[in-house]
């Protein structure tokens, strides 16, 4: 256990390092958060264990220093347009780390719309790139009000391409198929089991397995012992909250 948890560490703050570890060991990849918490974690990431992380600022520029949320870049290296970015998808070299609306099990993520395709009761974003991102390049998720309401049995609509539906595509479709993590405010979950259904990996310091049991919609495979999500170094911390997100943008996405 680390000396970091005698200071007060906000479930924010664990789920910022949760993310970050997404992009640990990626490499010269584009890291390609959505949301607030994701984008933290990318910058922390790329400030500690993952130097060669490429970071833009969330439009079109790729950008050399790490800015704090909201801020402007100081150093721009290149200039990354949406058809260019679109290009990058289909090489793998990127990490995207997105929303889901629904996800089941298998990872079957849906941003589109809830209810029947023909008539759904609430519209959505649409499928976006979806498709694109989960064949082509690796493609984690982030929830940060995990319930049965987002974890649910079946998708209304599959926009990200699961484990199980991937396998019944065939190997053009798992060939560059992988899904690493989904990080939630309960904890963090993947996809290593025989079935390729949905695993409990650590849990948020605080949170029970019963609650995530219960706050999830599906049977979650659980392991007998389930670590804590690591503690965060008093450097991460300095630079979470000085450095990346001052302003304290991650408690609004996450309350403590």
């Amino acid at each position: 256990m680390s000396g970091t948890r005698t200071l007060t560490v906000t479930r924010a703050e664990f789920c910022v390092v949760a993310c970050a570890e997404a992009w640990r060991g990626a490499g010269e990849v584009l890291a390609a958060p959505m949301g607030t918490v994701p984008t933290i974690g990318a910058r922390l990431a790329r400030l500690t264990f993952s130097p060669d992380l490429l970071l833009t600022d969330g439009e079109a520029l790729l950008v050399d220093d790490v800015p704090a949320v909201g801020a402007a870049p100081r150093v721009v290296e290149g200039w990354l347009p949406y058809r260019q970015h679109l290009a990058l998808v289909a090489t793998g070299r990127r990490h995207v780390m997105m929303g889901a609306s629904q996800l089941d099990r298998y990872g079957n993520q849906n941003i589109s719309c809830v209810g029947d395709w023909h008539q759904p009761r609430r519209q959505l974003l649409g499928v976006r790139g979806a498709p694109v991102n989960t064949l082509n390049n690796p493609t984690s998720y982030w929830v940060p009000r995990h319930s049965p309401r987002v974890f649910v049995e079946r998708v209304d609509m599959v926009c990200g391409v699961g484990y199980d539906r991937a396998a019944a595509a065939g190997p053009s479709a798992t060939r560059y198929h992988r899904l690493p993590e989904v990080i939630s405010d309960l904890g963090v979950f993947d996809f290593e089991t025989p079935d390729r259904g949905m695993r409990l990996r650590s849990l948020h310091p605080g949170v029970t397995v019963e609650q995530v049991t219960e706050a999830t919609g599906f049977a979650l495979a659980v392991p007998d012992e389930v670590p804590f999500t690591r503690d965060p170094t008093a450097e991460e911390l300095r630079l979470i909250r000085e450095e990346i997100d001052p302003e304290g943008l991650r408690d609004r996405e996450v309350p403590a």
